[in-house]
Order: structure tokens, then C-alpha cells, then sequence
């Protein structure tokens, strides 16, 4: 559908999850893909589970994406299986859920790791092979709470602003060298983080998770929480050729939530 078999590509945090469902699409469309986890058990059965779709080429490669060197190892052994690179796709675990006075000053260097040096460390370190495509693209997943902070999320309305700005200026230093670089900003999509975030308002507001999550859908025009491969089809579409002029866009898949103009 994409045009894209054949593609080498890297997706972070994929074991589960936004990252699993992007990999499924990507395995689908016959892309050559390396997922990335911290538990060793889910990541192989991830794996496993990838290489029965489709008959691409599936690897696995147990990471802490907070953790410098373990992002270099990541970005080596990937070359080591697929050969070179030609999309990185930049999706992280969520960070600890809270308010601002609920948080800690490790929280937030934790955080920092998470959000922002993380990206960085996959960037620097897969450029050179990007460079070597003949189709490069970095896509980076942020959330909705970049442009409407969203309540008891206080880590990740702060720092996850920060993978824009880098979006931004990748998209202007690198578009000459080719690589497009684009941010996606999914909504409520069915993972365990948003399973996470109704049941502590379950626990908060002292309501039954049926009536959060009726309140949440009643916030989202189609009324429905969305589901991993839905964010899996743009970031296909993003990578793709038909994407070619596509570069420093930030494109939100929340249902219409947003109720921002820009």
C-alpha cells in the first residue's frame, strides 16, 4: 500500500504498546524492521509474534533508552542486522504520571533521559547511516500535550515540547541532505499508559473506569479511544515515498480532539 518493502527501519520502545503497533504495520508493508524493549521475555515473544505476519525480516534488541550506551548498542546492532538504515522512528515509554507538586527532582531527570537526551542519542548516532539512504525520514512520536497540556501529565507536557523544537530544526539543517523529518502527536490511543491514566483517575475522582472513559470519548468528536495501528498507517505513510515533500510537519491522530486551530 506504502511502497515501502523492503525499507530498513528502526522503531524504539516497540515490544508493546504504540511502537508494537507501528511495527505491525511496518512488517506488513514488508519493511525490514529492528523493535527495541528493556524486558528481555516481551521482547522476544514480540518478535515472534512480528515474524508470523509477514515474511520481512523481524529483529529484536533489548535497550534502556535512558541508559547512552545501551542507545549507541541499539543503532549498532541494528546496522548489524539490516545493513544500513533508512527511517528512524522515535517512540518512547511513558514517564511517571503526577502533578507538578506530586514529582520529584529525580522524576524529572529520569524524564529528561526519557524525553529529550534519548532522542537525541538516536539521532546523533543514526545521521550517518540516514545520510547513506536513498529514502531517510526520522519520525518522532510526541503526544497531544504538546499543544493542550493534558491534566496529571506533567513530565511530558513540559519535556516532549522539546522533541518539536528538535523536529523543527532537523527538518530545516538536514531537508538538503534529503531527510525528512517529521513529529506525530497521538491522542488517546488504547496502550497501557492510557489504561494507566483512567484507572488513577478511577482512584481520584472515586468513579468507575466506564465513566472515565466515557468522559474521555465524549471529549473526542469520533467517540472512541483509537488503537496502536492507527498511528502505525501515518508513520507508514510518513516513510514512505509518497510522504516526499512531507518535512517538519507535526501531525496529530487523536480523533479531533485538539481543539487548537495550529
Amino acid at each position: 500500500m506504502f511502497n515501502i518493502n523492503g525499507y530498513r527501519v528502526l522503531v524504539t520502545a516497540s515490544s508493546r504498546g504504540m511502537g508494537y503497533g507501528i511495527a505491525k504495520v511496518l512488517v506488513r508493508e514488508g519493511c525490514r524492521v529492528v523493535i527495541n524493549g528493556r524486558n528481555k521475555e516481551r521482547l522476544e515473544k514480540s518478535v515472534e509474534k512480528l515474524r508470523n505476519i509477514g515474511s520481512s525480516e523481524v529483529y529484536g534488541v533489548q535497550a534502556d533508552l535512558t541508559i547512552r550506551e545501551d542507545v549507541e548498542r541499539l543503532v549498532d546492532e541494528t546496522i548489524n542486522y539490516l545493513g544500513g538504515l533508512d527511517a528512524l522512528v522515535y517512540v518512547t515509554g511513558p514517564p511517571r504520571p503526577g502533578y507538578s507538586s506530586e514529582l520529584s527532582l529525580e522524576d524529572w531527570e529520569y524524564a529528561v533521559n526519557l524525553l529529550i537526551k534519548s532522542a537525541l542519542w538516536l539521532t546523533y548516532k543514526a545521521l550517518p547511516y540516514l545520510e547513506k539512504s536513498k529514502n531517510p525520514s526520522i519520525t518522532y512520536l510526541t503526544s497531544i500535550a504538546v499543544k493542550e497540556p493534558i491534566p496529571n501529565i506533567a513530565l511530558s507536557n513540559t519535556l516532549r515540547i522539546s522533541i518539536h523544537g528538535l523536529a523543527k530544526t532537523l527538518a530545516k539543517e538536514l531537508g538538503p541532505k534529503g531527510i525528512r523529518v517529521n513529529t506525530v502527536l497521538p491522542g488517546y490511543i488504547m496502550t497501557d499508559r492510557v489504561k494507566q491514566l483512567i484507572e488513577d483517575r478511577t482512584r481520584r475522582e472515586n468513579k468507575s473506569e466506564e465513566e472515565i472513559i466515557k468522559e474521555i470519548t465524549t471529549e473526542i468528536p469520533l467517540r472512541r479511544i483509537g488503537e496502536p495501528e492507527e498511528v502505525g498507517y501515518l508513520v507508514a505513510y510518513l516513510i514512505s515515498p509518497y510522504a516526499s515533500y512531507i518535512n517538519g510537519a507535526s501531525i496529530p491522530v487523536d480523533g479531533g480532539r485538539l481543539k487548537s486551530i495550529f
